[in-house]
This record gives structure tokens, sequence and C-alpha cells, in this order.
């Protein structure tokens, strides 16, 4: 049984392999639009849903889909990836001396059949200065991530404490998916 990562994200890739998975990576292109009327959980818990089924499509029969959408949330307002340096700082100063909480949605996928769950931790930043923020742009960490930071990363600077599973902040919550993927092999 041939397992696929329907991500193509580096964090989500390690966290697998460190766990001692063997997987082939195979990205979902699609568009990650959210239903705003939705609870953040299944916002993210149907777009890693999508992704799954978008890999599926294409993946030899009898594979193991794995896909993972992660959004970070403050005061009910979802925090995607910055599309630019103004995005980042913005972002990373309405999360400044705050707590938000970060949701990873889960999906696996394997013969018609899928088991979706989420997981979610809390993070505290630090008060940070802009000038603390421009260096931390200047990086080129943010782009591409949920909240505009990576927790893995130097954005671990940032981060004052988290409650809860730090590999869900990071984007794939492995307890919860190496105990899933076990019913596989």
């Amino acid at each position: 049984m041939k397992l696929i990562l329907a991500s193509a994200s580096p964090r989500r890739e390690k966290l697998l392999r460190g766990a001692g998975f063997e997987f082939e990576i195979a990205p979902a292109d699609i568009e990650e639009k959210a239903d705003p009327s939705l609870p953040p959980a299944q916002i993210a818990m149907n777009l890693a849903s999508e992704k799954a089924k978008t890999v599926e499509k294409t993946a030899p029969e009898g594979s193991v889909i794995l896909a993972a959408d992660t959004i970070v949330v403050l005061d009910d307002v979802i925090y995607g990836k910055p599309l630019d340096k103004d995005e980042a700082m913005k972002t990373l100063r309405r999360l400044s001396g705050r707590v938000h909480k970060v949701y990873t949605g889960v999906s696996i996928l394997h013969e018609g059949k899928e088991t979706v769950f989420n997981r979610s931790a809390d993070v505290k930043f630090r008060e940070l200065t802009d000038n603390i923020i421009l260096q931390y742009i200047a990086t080129g960490e943010p782009f591409g991530k949920a909240g505009a930071y990576a927790v893995q990363g130097e954005g671990a600077s940032l981060v004052e404490r988290v409650t809860g599973d730090i590999t869900t902040v990071i984007g794939l919550p492995m307890e919860a998916v190496a105990l899933e993927l076990k019913k596989f092999s």
C-alpha cells in the first residue's frame, strides 16, 4: 500500500519522515478558500479533505492519501499565508502579545473512505516591536505560512509558549496522524 502526502510543505514532510513513514509527495493544487460562516476547525478539515480528494484522482489504486491544512485564528479572524511584506507586518502586529489558536485539519483517504479530524493548540506571542517584526520578515520565513510565522524556525523567537501539541502548530498533528496511519500498515 502506497502512502501519498498531498502537500508541498517541507515541514509536513519532515514530521512524517521523522516518524518513520515512507511515502511519496503529490501536492494538491487547490484554491484555499474558506467559508467564513463555518467554525475554524471545520474550515481546516474541509480544506484538508479537498486536498486529499484532488490528489486521489490521479493516485495509484489502493493508495492512502494524507492531506492537512493549518489555519491561525485570533478574535474570529483567520490569518492565512501573507501575500506580501505589508500583510505579514499587519498579521504579526495583531498576534503580538496575544494568544491565538492554531487548527490543523487532517484527511486520510483510502479507497473512497475518509477519516477527517482536527487538532488545535494555543500559541502565545511575546510582545513584538516593529523592529523585531521587520527583522523576522527579512528572513523570508513568514511567506507561505499561516499566520505569517513558523514555530519550528526562526519564528520560535516570537513565541512565548505553546499550549498543546507543537506538531499541530507546525502543520501535522503527528500523534493523531500516526495512530490513524498505523491502521493501514
